[in-house]
């Protein structure tokens, strides 16, 4: 599993830029990033090199932070239905899937699908199926 930094921002002018500053102040990389909005706050999904420094960082810059664990599935193929194929394994699995995003490794260019969700044994089931998963960017 890969360990992902949950973050809420204000929902205003500057508020990225600035959570990205404090980010490169302390040397973290961004692996892969994903904001979502309501009406008067963000949530901000991160996946960096640095998790602990980040979380620390962006805490003492005033942020509320959580460190969660997502599975990353490497989809080996940017072909129509190869996400398809493990969303409908994770249904028939009885899997509920809290949100998901799609990410790609730097190097291959291989799409990743990055999820969350509440059932411990998804990892092994993902597995036993022949998915790579990834523990890191």
């Amino acid at each position: 599993m890969l360990h992902q930094v949950s973050l809420f921002a204000a929902n205003t002018k500057g508020a990225l830029s600035r959570m990205t500053s404090i980010l490169a102040e302390h040397d973290i990389n961004i692996y892969t990033m994903l904001a979502t909005d309501s009406a008067e706050f963000g949530i901000i999904r991160l996946i960096v090199d640095k998790t602990e420094e980040a979380v620390k960082a962006l805490e003492e810059a005033g942020y509320q932070c959580r460190d969660d664990l997502v599975i990353a599935i490497d989809m080996a193929s940017d072909k129509p239905g190869t996400l398809d194929r493990i969303l409908r394994d994770l249904k028939d699995a009885n899997v509920m899937i809290r949100y998901l995003y799609i990410s790609f490794d730097r190097q291959t260019s291989s799409p990743i699908a990055v999820f969350n969700t509440t059932e411990s044994e998804t990892e092994a089931f993902l597995k036993g199926k022949g998915y790579h998963l990834l523990d890191r960017f």
